[in-house]
């Protein structure tokens, strides 16, 4: 009885050491966001508006 009794603790007593922890800590450094975008979409409508005006129906090139 005192065997059993003694490899329980024991065994308790190891398995408590086991137990998983967890930590949730805040990062050292600060949240870095790169917003570098970069938008052509102006470029594109000027470029398609001189297009469409060169190649109209009256421009003779078609």
């Amino acid at each position: 009885m005192k065997v059993g009794l003694l490899t329980f603790l024991l065994a308790v007593g190891l398995l408590s050491g086991c137990t998983p922890t967890v930590k949730v800590q805040p990062s050292d450094k600060p949240i870095d966001i790169n917003l570098n975008v970069k938008i052509q979409h102006d470029i594109y409508i000027k470029v398609d508006k001189e297009l469409d005006g060169i190649f109209n129906s009256s421009s003779g090139l078609f």
